[in-house]
């Protein structure tokens, strides 16, 4: 078949590509293609489909019918499985042959599952999509049991607090030493791990699982950790992180780094092809570099972007950042930029207060990362500082006060910064 726009990937890249398509294009045919067999869902949410407050319904990235009414083939359940760039054309796993002008790769990310004795066992999973939450929910369903998860990062956060919900017991398996070590220094590692513990999960820093113990029926019955400890367990989730999902492009010509290099305008180094989301490494604007930016909004205003561009409506992209806004076990957290290891040159500033922690990593007077922890509320006028490149050298220790107090900032920055606009009649 042929179509003039293919995207392959359906998730927030994918949207955001056909959206931005038909800013610039209202016919151009477009054609998506997706190894899941659902419609755009939001994958953020699939630990609230585990635990069953939300259906499928719940999930949905766009509402039913978005696909017709925006003109646009689907192909799902049926993947991409060798791309010819030179040929503009791509094989899908069932063998057929897709032609196109003009190419999207939202591929997303696969889930890192190191190679561990016993992994093949009944009852190992990750937690990445929709099927996995189907499955995981299904192996739970009416059973007492407990579960050890490897990794302390989001995916696990996400899934153990699920978990938990469903009455499994827990147990977190962290390599590094501190939970959440990503997106957090140790100080802001232990101010979470204390709301972890206090929901009932345990949490092992500094080890990890060298083997998976199957009983005879061939399902998890324990795991075995480095220092040669055995824990009790009837299942085991991956959840250490994702990596690019790159394989598509292996011996393409299309550059890869850690993920798929794009421009400001989302293109890669081959003419008609273009890449967003978790798969590609775009810039930053903190940095001013490439990055890979794995996160919802990103991916969604990377395939927006890449979108445009396709259909000729030249668009920058204005850069992304990592940045989160999460609540796991009643702790809210807020964090974007430069938050965890810092290279030299950048200065951190942090406070304690009421329960609450607070950090912001400053270079130059201006915000390069931070971190927020408890009461969130006042993330959003750091961020905006640190997106506008606001000189707040000479007020630093105020974004980590108790309550920032925006009447305490200097006034120009208050009142330009800060104000809601004046309408004159």
């Amino acid at each position: 078949m042929e179509t003039k726009y293919l995207i392959i990937g359906n998730a927030a890249g994918g949207v955001g590509a056909i959206e931005g398509l038909r800013i610039a294009d209202k016919d151009g045919g477009i054609t998506i293609v997706s190894a899941e067999p659902y419609p755009a869902y939001s994958r953020p949410l699939i630990a609230e489909y585990l635990t069953g407050e939300r259906d499928f319904d719940g999930l949905r990235y766009r509402p039913a019918g978005f696909y017709e009414k925006n003109k646009v083939a689907t192909i799902l359940g049926n993947g991409a499985a060798e791309l010819d760039v030179a040929g503009h054309s791509a094989e899908l796993s069932d063998g057929r042959k897709v032609t196109w002008q003009k190419l999207l790769l939202a591929t997303g990310g696969l889930a890192i599952m190191p190679k561990t004795p016993g992994m093949e066992a009944k009852g190992v999973f990750t937690f990445i999509n929709l099927t996995d939450a189907k499955k995981i929910k299904d192996y739970v369903a009416g059973r007492k049991i407990g579960a050890v998860v490897i990794g302390g990062g989001l995916i696990g956060m996400s899934v153990s607090e699920a978990l938990r919900k469903c009455g499994v017991r827990v147990t977190i398996v962290e390599l590094k030493d501190y939970i959440l070590n990503t997106i957090l220094d140790a100080e802001g590692g232990a101010f979470a791990a204390s709301a972890v513990k206090k929901a009932g999960v345990n949490i092992l820093t500094g080890r990890t699982v060298t083997k998976i113990i199957a009983g005879s029926d061939g399902a998890v019955s324990g795991v075995t950790l480095d220092n040669c400890a055995d824990i009790l367990c009837e299942m085991v989730i991956f959840a250490i992180g994702v990596r690019p999902n790159t394989t598509l492009v292996n011996s393409t010509g299309i550059k890869v780094n850690r993920g798929i290099l794009v421009d400001r305008h989302m293109a890669t180094n081959v003419p008609d092809v273009f890449a967003c989301g978790d798969v590609a490494e775009a810039y930053d604007f903190t940095t001013g570099e490439a990055h890979l930016t794995p996160i919802w909004p990103n991916a969604y205003l990377g395939g927006r972007i890449a979108g445009c561009n396709m259909a000729g409506k030249a668009v920058e992209y204005p850069g992304g950042t990592a940045m989160n806004s999460l609540k796991y076990f009643g702790l809210e957290i807020a964090t974007a930029g430069l938050t965890a290891t810092l290279p030299d040159g950048y200065e951190a500033i942090s406070g304690v207060n009421n329960g609450t922690f607070r950090k912001v990593i400053i270079k130059n007077g201006q915000i390069a990362g931070m971190v927020f922890i408890g009461n969130i509320e006042k993330a959003g006028i750091v961020f905006s500082f640190m997106k506008d490149k606001v000189n707040v050298g000479s007020f630093k220790e105020l974004l980590v006060a108790g309550d920032l107090n925006e009447a305490a900032l200097p006034e120009a920055i208050y009142r330009n910064k800060l104000l809601p606009p004046v309408t004159v009649a």
